[in-house]
């Protein structure tokens, strides 16, 4: 994602005040009005409304201890959470910097099941930095959006100086061939490394 401000613990509210509600709102009519849409959405992901759920607070919870702890860590890496399963991207300048990365994470949450660290050591862009990775990651969701053979939304993607980063969970190995396909289609795409598993992977966790 972008480098933000640190103003950008308030964008988390909202999200925050989301979380709270979501046991009452599971079992009301219409979850998908208004406020709701988010919930509709995870509930029309294969991991799920409750596992949505957990996987944002752990995100929330990384992110916090990141800002708490190192401030350039948290500016510099984008955090994503599928099932527990954590994923970090981004590039920073030391490989003490990625360790720490992987440290602070696990030590940020007790629900975390994995910690996949595809940092680059690098003094090149980072996430979301280059006009040229915004570019491949909307032109790949869009290819899997509108590729009626892959559920997109069961699939998150990050873009850091050129690789693609998958994480998700597919319906069939098909499908992790095709959404790989399309990635290395896009133009300025060097490498495509997934972490997609198939949904009935027996690794997995879900709360």
């Amino acid at each position: 994602m972008l480098q933000f401000p640190l103003s950008r613990s308030l964008r988390f509210a909202p999200l925050a005040l989301l979380l709270l509600a979501l046991p009452a709102l599971q079992g009301c009519v219409g979850v998908a009005v208004g406020a709701g849409a988010a919930t509709g959405v995870a509930a029309a992901e294969e991991r799920g409304i409750k596992n949505a759920a957990n996987d944002k607070g752990i995100q929330l919870a990384i992110n916090d201890k990141y800002l708490k702890e190192n401030q350039y860590v948290w500016r510099k890496l984008s955090v994503t959470v599928i099932e527990g399963r954590v994923m970090l991207t981004g590039a920073v300048g030391t490989e003490y910097s990625k360790d720490e990365a992987t440290r602070l994470a696990w030590a940020a949450s007790d629900r975390i099941q994995e910690v996949i660290n595809e940092v680059q050591v690098t003094n090149e862009g980072g996430v979301g930095a280059t006009a040229s990775d915004s570019w491949i990651t909307t032109q790949l969701r869009t290819k899997m959006a509108t590729d009626k053979e892959i559920v997109d939304i069961n699939y998150s993607i990050e873009a850091v100086n050129g690789t693609v980063y998958l994480l998700g969970l597919a319906q069939t190995d098909a499908e992790i061939v095709k959404v790989t396909d399309h990635a290395r289609t896009i133009k300025g795409v060097r490498k495509v490394i997934s972490h997609v598993w198939l949904k009935t992977d027996p690794r997995r966790r879900p709360v």
